[in-house]
């Protein structure tokens, strides 16, 4: 069976999905209109549905056997999620029936003819239909097939009587029916109104309903039944903090006991406050989750390397000396001195610089570019007109359907180059819609920031631009979202990524006089990072990319993994062991040559692999297993809205306690959902306040707002839909890395090029 897209006849004509359809597989079709009939393309393996409706999509995503094939590129979690659909639409049927049941005693119509119903209505209401039988028309019946009501019309009387009368009974259960389905809408809305009332006064931030204890909370609320006690404000801020504490403590031991095995990195996270003060957040980072330490205000110290010293000592003695493979700053040249005088008291750690911050430093100065500023500049001009009007917005998420042409990343640098991929990713959608004439007639299109965003979308110099710009950058991104990410340790991809950003941006210019521009902005950049042994090691002991290696490995790879040996296992026998267990992983000698070992090298984690394949060589797998279950950023990024200024603002001895067991728990319930949020979670919309710090220059309009965009009624507006579907499906960023190492230039870096030349001419 072929696994390639159908292709699409040419007649139908796309039709957008508006935001009333909420059954989840909505998300993963497109709907089409040939003539008076609407078709359903799967977005996956391309299959188009003439018929059936959005329930036989999602029997087709979920692979269930009935009226629809089994789609075979679908992504395993949308399987899931379809099926548990599937199950959930299954078990109200079944409350429906029986409530039909017990209230006049009919037996209702088989599930087929239930599903046809609901199924040809969905696709062009887009609302869940009640499956009530067929029973509003004069010649219906509960009692008799459709064909034998046919054949037996006008012959039995007696019979013709029994029907009209089930018409009669069968109109009231449907009534019955509809009135207990809305009561029950009718009640959600209440306790949404409730929930909502409450989150407004006391000034809850909105996406607390994202918190993976929301859903507990209401869930433990209902099984108390009515009336049941809420906490005080005493009880919240004595016992059950206590009792907080405690259960908070108790998770993390468990990271502890993984911090023997795997080793774990000091992270220190250091931001401003409002008022100016600079505050830093220690934690520590082991693949089991990430621990809040504590929080320091160091604004009197920060110009002090001996005092920042001091303290990082004072944590890394606290967390285990044994226990810490590095720790992770910002590459101020404070930390720097500080870091350097730290690896030198401790022989068995690194001091390294924050991955995240050198990657960010880098799109920054790319976007000081002069032809990259002025392009997105461009693309901030259309991004400004669209998301200051609601009739400009809602037909752009029409075209694009449900997708925002401006996405918000962790940095302001970050946001530029996703949102410009954003846009060259959906520049056909947006070409469609100012091509359109629902566009023509709009008009918005004729003020001057529509007639800017016509020419621009329009012109054929300003998407090359865009396209150039995302091939340079796109790399970095990819570079960036690994380190930041907890799906995996980044220390055995971050060696790799750096050098596949430099060779793609070889391949696109091809010439050095071209490509050297943005070489020297990454290595300066990661100037300190090349000094990480950590990094080359990484690289070394990843078999993913160890074994497609062509040649010699390079030198700086070989010694940055002797230093770690050397450094971070100190006794000399066992480093002698190392050695000699390296040549049968080099060689793929016992359990590393296996074929199974072969198909895992791509498909595990590296520390897995070397869990599952390294028994033969076990102190080489166990400094394997350290290195790669570590991280290679200090940037966590998840403590808005917690009392980190109230804590440190406090002079009361019992009050500071508290509020520092308050932070204490806050903090580190909110690391935990990081591992254990698995749930998709409500696409973050660009215009909310909640992002503003890093999208106010593609959203804000000028102050004159109303006179120059028009209408602003937020009210009118669809909300996004997230259908990232049509964008292609999300690969994993690893996979992307690719084979092949073979390019010294990349390796020996122009610096140290030019280093050599000038060492010559010295000698000469």
């Amino acid at each position: 069976m072929s696994l390639l897209p159908q292709p699409i006849a040419s007649s139908l004509e796309p039709v957008p999905i508006n935001s009333q359809k909420h059954d989840p597989a909505w998300k993963h079709c497109q709907m089409f209109k040939n003539g008076d009939r609407v078709q359903l393309k799967c977005l996956y393996c391309g299959k188009v549905f003439k018929g059936g409706g959005i329930h036989r999509i999602k029997e087709h995503l979920a692979g269930q056997k009935g009226n629809a094939s089994t789609c075979l590129r679908v992504p395993p979690d949308v399987r899931i999620l379809m099926q548990q659909s599937l199950d959930g639409v299954v078990v109200k049927k079944k409350k429906k029936q029986k409530i039909a049941e017990e209230i006049t005693g009919i037996s209702p119509l088989p599930t087929g003819e239930m599903d046809t119903f609901g199924n040809e209505c969905d696709v062009n209401s887009g609302l869940q239909l009640l499956a009530v039988p067929e029973t509003l028309e004069p010649d219906s019946s509960l009692l008799v097939t459709r064909e034998e009501g046919k054949n037996n019309r006008g012959t039995d009387r007696r019979k013709r009587g029994r029907v009209k009368r089930a018409d009669k009974n069968a109109i009231s259960d449907a009534v019955a029916i509809n009135s207990i389905a809305l009561d029950s809408k009718r009640g959600n809305n209440q306790v949404h109104m409730a929930i909502a009332r409450f989150i407004y006064d006391a000034g809850v931030p909105l996406d607390a309903v994202n918190s993976v204890y929301f859903q507990q909370m209401i869930d433990a609320i209902v099984s108390g039944g009515p009336g049941a006690a809420a906490p005080s404000y005493h009880d919240l801020r004595g016992w059950i903090l206590k009792n907080s504490v405690e259960e908070v403590k108790n998770d993390i031991n468990q990271y502890m006991v993984a911090w023997g095995r795997t080793g774990c990195s000091v992270l220190v996270d250091q931001w401003n406050t409002h008022d100016g003060r600079i505050l830093i957040n220690i934690l520590a980072h082991c693949p089991e989750g990430i621990t809040f330490l504590r929080s320091v205000d160091v604004s009197v110290m920060m110009n002090s390397a001996d005092a920042l010293y001091e303290l990082l000592k004072e944590v890394v003695e606290e967390v285990g000396v044994r226990n810490v493979l590095q720790v992770i700053t910002s590459v101020e040249e404070q930390y720097l001195v500080a870091g350097k005088r730290l690896s030198d008291t401790f022989s068995t750690l690194y001091w390294a610089p924050c991955a995240f911050h050198c990657l960010d430093l880098m799109l920054e100065d790319f976007g000081k570019l002069e032809w990259i500023s002025a392009t997105l500049e461009q693309a901030k001009s259309i991004a400004r007109f669209v998301y200051n009007n609601n009739v400009v917005l809602n037909m752009m998420r029409r075209y694009t359907f449900g997708n925002d042409i401006v996405v918000p990343g962790m940095t302001r640098f970050a946001t530029n180059f996703m949102t410009l991929k954003q846009m060259v990713d959906l520049k056909q959608n947006l070409q469609d819609m100012i091509t359109s004439q629902e566009w023509m007639d709009c008009p918005c299109s004729k003020k001057p920031g529509g007639l800017e965003m016509l020419d621009l979308i329009s012109s054929h110099s300003y998407w090359p631009s865009c396209i150039l710009i995302v091939h340079l950058t796109d790399p970095l991104l990819r570079v960036l979202r690994i380190v930041s990410s907890e799906k995996r340790p980044a220390m055995g991809y971050v060696y790799a990524g750096i050098y596949r950003a430099k060779e793609t941006i070889k391949k696109e210019l091809v010439k050095k006089e071209d490509y050297i521009i943005y070489w020297n902005i990454i290595d300066n950049r990661w100037e300190q990072q090349w000094h990480v042994p950590l990094h080359a090691a990484g690289f070394y002991l990843n078999p993913k990319f160890f074994y497609r290696i062509e040649g010699d490995i390079h030198n700086e790879i070989v010694s940055g993994m002797f230093d770690c040996i050397e450094r971070l296992v100190p006794d000399i026998k066992i480093q002698d062991k190392i050695i000699k267990e390296l040549n049968a992983y080099k060689n793929s000698i016992g359990d590393f040559g296996r074929k199974m070992a072969i198909r895992a090298r791509d498909t595990l984690l590296p520390a897995e692999w070397w869990s599952t394949y390294g028994g033969s060589c076990p102190n080489l797998a166990r400094l394997a297993i350290r290195v790669l279950s570590q991280p290679c950023s200090s940037i966590v990024n998840k403590r808005n809205q917690i009392p980190f200024e109230q804590m440190h603002d406090s002079r009361n001895c019992l009050e500071h306690q508290r509020l520092t067991d308050l932070v204490f728990v806050q903090y580190n319930l909110r690391l935990m959902q990081m591992v254990r949020m698995n749930r998709e979670q409500d696409p973050r919309d660009p215009i909310s306040s909640d992002s503003s710090d890093v999208i106010d220059d593609w959203v804000s309009g000028k102050e004159t707002c109303l006179e120059d965009y028009g209408n602003s009624d937020w009210m009118a507006l669809d909300p996004p839909s997230g259908n990232t579907m049509l964008l292609g499906s999300s690969t994993d960023e690893a996979e992307d890395l690719g084979a092949g190492f073979d390019d010294y230039e990349i390796f020996n870096r122009v610096k140290d090029e030019e280093d050599n030349i000038e060492d010559n001419v010295v000698s000469q």
